[in-house]
């Protein structure tokens, strides 16, 4: 039986995920949240094998659950369910420790497939994605150098938080998605700024163009 926890803040698609899971012999959903936070609760009274996590949820989101979720419980797969097809993301879930990332456009008889991959202890990546992450593997090697390091240096938040800057959100607009503070916002830039030893919003942009974290506008 391969037990398992969803983790999405909308709770028809929740419940939609559920009943399809429910059909299918060898599965169990055992619990499901609207947060990760909610899910890292959870957690600490029942264990699941795997956890359907989405990304763009309350709360510290979707990767950051990840990488805690896989510190705090390494024995447990996270596979990453999403509408997002961006390679950024796929790239910095698969870092964060994710086991799986998977579209939801996908149906049901690929969705069994990557839970039971995780579950085995493999890594699943939904077929559309595969040429998108060797493509980013690739640019970024392409880049390598300081900059590969020093954006190894930024938090999973600061990433985020350093795309979304890039694509020309003020730090209201940034704290409103997020759901920070602006202050939080502003001393994470500062953060982002410190670590990469950059001095301009002009400066962040070209950064995160240059190491693929923005498409170069047309």
């Amino acid at each position: 039986m391969i037990d398992i926890v969803l983790v999405d803040d909308h709770t028809l698609i929740r419940q939609a995920i559920a009943r399809a899971l429910a059909q299918v012999d060898g599965f169990q959903v055992m619990g499901e949240a609207g947060t990760a936070e909610q899910a890292l609760d959870l957690m600490a009274s029942r264990r699941p094998h795997v956890v359907l996590m989405d990304i763009s949820m309350p709360g510290m989101g979707g990767l950051a659950g990840t990488e805690v979720m896989r510190r705090t419980y390494p024995d447990v797969s996270v596979l990453i369910l999403t509408v997002h097809d961006r390679e950024d993301y796929l790239f910095i879930a698969l870092r964060a420790g994710a086991a799986g990332y998977i579209l939801k456009e996908a149906d049901i008889e690929e969705l069994i497939e990557a839970i039971q991959t995780v579950q085995k202890g493999n890594v699943y990546v939904y077929p559309s994605m595969v040429p998108k992450l060797v493509a980013e593997r690739l640019r970024r090697a392409a880049a390598g150098g300081d900059g590969a390091v020093a954006l190894d240096r930024l938090s999973l938040r600061e990433r985020e938080i350093l795309r979304l800057i890039a694509e020309g959100l003020g730090k209201s607009e940034i704290a409103r998605l997020l759901f920070l503070s602006p202050h939080t916002v502003r001393r994470h830039r500062e953060h982002i700024m410190e670590k990469l030893n950059l001095h301009s919003r002009s400066e962040l942009i070209g950064f995160a163009i240059k190491r693929g974290i923005l498409a170069e506008p047309k």
